[in-house]
């Protein structure tokens, strides 16, 4: 399949009446597990406070004329490989301007090789559509094990705390970051800026199942970043929402 080349979303922003009624709105859509879904604690979902819809506020914010659409591509417990086979038919059917891929929670339980062969393949399609292509990294693990952990969960907690520790998760990202970068995707390196904040904190009080769900202000560091990313070199002045725990540094 030949790539086929499309605007921007930086570009699209910029439309007129005329240029929105030839082109339509700008469209992305968010593919990813559980927290992409917008789960928080146990038995919680939360589509106000998920990233892509945080992110979907901060661009309307720059230009509130042009309609800003985001598929919600994420489904709890997936992995980058069980959902190869729906990509076609929740991704590329919605003929997207922006892919954001979030993958890798549920990926480090399955061998590394799995994981980046599923990814090689979701960007390669991504990108063959002509949509630009973000690989957002995740969140981290639980670093430790907190009496409030779910008690269904407290066994798993143990094993993703490892996982964590172990450096084990770590070598899953890098591996995933070197590949993005190597297929000219651009990387939305969050998983960096959770690792600088674990240098003083327990992150593990950041994490609103206690195991691997971003509670809903840390969902902040991940709609400011890929905004950031969007905009890069740009001269966008976007009147964001501040009232948050997270705060880069």
């Amino acid at each position: 399949m030949r790539k086929v080349e499309k605007m921007k979303i930086t570009e699209k922003l910029m439309f007129d009446k005329n240029a929105l009624t030839e082109y339509g709105p700008i469209t992305i859509v968010a593919f990813g597990d559980s927290v992409t879904h917008g789960a928080l604690a146990q038995g919680e979902i939360n589509y106000e406070t998920v990233y892509w819809n945080r992110l979907k506020k901060k661009i309307n914010q720059v230009n509130n004329y042009v309609p800003v659409n985001v598929i919600n591509a994420g489904i709890g417990g997936t992995s980058a490989k069980s959902s190869l086979e729906r990509m076609e038919k929740q991704v590329l059917v919605h003929n997207p301007d922006l892919i954001i891929v979030c993958f890798g929670l549920n990926d480090v339980n399955n061998p590394l090789n799995e994981y980046l062969d599923s990814l090689e393949k979701i960007f390669d399609r991504g990108l063959k559509s002509g949509a630009e292509v973000i690989f957002m990294t995740p969140n981290m693990l639980n670093t430790s094990v907190l009496p409030d952990v779910p008690s269904m969960y407290y066994n798993y907690a143990i094993k993703t705390a490892e996982l964590q520790n172990s450096g084990v998760f770590d070598l899953y990202i890098e591996s995933a970051v070197t590949l993005a970068e190597k297929m000219k995707v651009k990387v939305c390196d969050c998983y960096k800026k959770w690792k600088k904040l674990s240098e003083t904190q327990d992150i593990t009080y950041l994490l609103a199942n206690r195991i691997n769900h971003p509670t809903k202000e840390m969902h902040e560091l991940f709609a400011q970043s890929l905004f950031d990313l969007i905009f890069e070199g740009e001269n966008i002045i976007s009147d964001t929402d501040n009232s948050t725990m997270y705060e880069e540094k």
